[in-house]
């Protein structure tokens, strides 16, 4: 048996692997996340069990599909809340079965497969693990590639495919003193002291960035494919629109869905949003930083 805590945008979980299938060594990209353990009377964010013997007494009802990344996880719930999300990844494969109280603070998940298979269920495990627990405590999980320039990060949001890695990609080559701190699922935090903050993760895509770091918000970008390059700031609908998409959400779970949508309202009145229509190209990126940076600095 090996228990691991990590810490996350100050958040701290544990992980028990309890049989001899499974270590730490599967997801290598949560090392710079290591903690010794609860510190300053901190209290766990949440409790991962890896057990590939573990097989949950009673199956529950489906109650709906979750989107993550282009795979649907089936997501049932038994008669007391309990989840039980059955995780495949890009060719369908079963990679996990988590089931999890209805706080998402306790879990128990059964890995399969090769490596690949299962460090694919025990990040994505970890995701949802911590999207959720964290949803009451006004922090996000949020699709997003984030840079970070005279120590404040911009976060270009959009659709998959839209372009948000190639931005990030132009700021980092065209405006000096840029640096990547995540390039797919940053954590978007309001501290207590009334900040919002973005820190790197364990996740990040593609791309191996997995940054322990973190910077106030300079600005949220909505990014869409034009002819041209624009940039318009946001109305407060408009940017409620563009950040809500971008945010792990189960619609069907009410109160964490609630927490999100406050915790997406007090980012907007704290951050500068803004829709930039745009090519793939070095005035684009240097429109965006010119107009963020001077936003960011008022």
């Amino acid at each position: 048996m090996q228990t691991v805590f990590y810490k996350v945008a100050g958040h701290t979980y544990k992980l028990t692997f309890a049989d001899d299938n499974n270590s730490k060594e599967i997801i290598k990209s949560s090392e710079p996340f290591i903690v010794e353990g609860l510190t300053d009377g901190t209290q766990l964010l949440f409790e991962l069990i890896v057990d590939d013997t573990f097989r949950p007494d009673k199956k529950g009802e489906e109650i709906g599909q979750f989107d993550c990344g282009g795979c649907d996880y089936g997501v049932y719930q038994l008669a007391d809340g309990t989840y039980q999300i059955l995780i495949r990844d890009y060719k369908d494969n079963q990679c996990a079965l988590l089931e999890v109280k209805e706080d998402f603070t306790i879990g128990h998940v059964a890995l399969n497969g090769d490596y690949t298979m299962r460090n694919f269920g025990l990040n994505n495990t970890l995701m949802l693990m911590y999207a959720f627990s964290a949803a009451l405590k006004n922090t996000v999980l949020m699709h997003s590639s984030v840079v970070r320039k005279d120590g404040k990060g911009y976060m270009c949001l959009g659709e998959s495919g839209t372009g948000k890695s190639t931005h990030t990609g132009l700021w980092l080559k065209y405006i000096e003193g840029t640096d990547l701190m995540n390039d797919d699922n940053p954590v978007v935090r309001v501290t207590d002291d009334g900040i919002a903050r973005v820190y790197g993760s364990p996740w990040s895509g593609k791309t191996p960035c997995y940054r322990n770091v973190e910077a106030p918000i300079g600005s949220f970008i909505q990014l869409r494919q034009a002819p041209y390059n624009k940039i318009t700031r946001e109305s407060t609908i408009e940017a409620f629109a563009s950040l809500l998409p971008s945010c792990s959400v189960m619609k069907w779970d009410e109160k964490k869905y609630k927490g999100i949508c406050s915790t997406v309202a007090k980012l907007i009145e704290k951050v500068p949003n803004f829709l930039l229509e745009c090519l793939p190209d070095e005035a684009a990126c240097k429109l965006s930083y010119t107009t963020c940076s001077k936003a960011a600095d008022k």
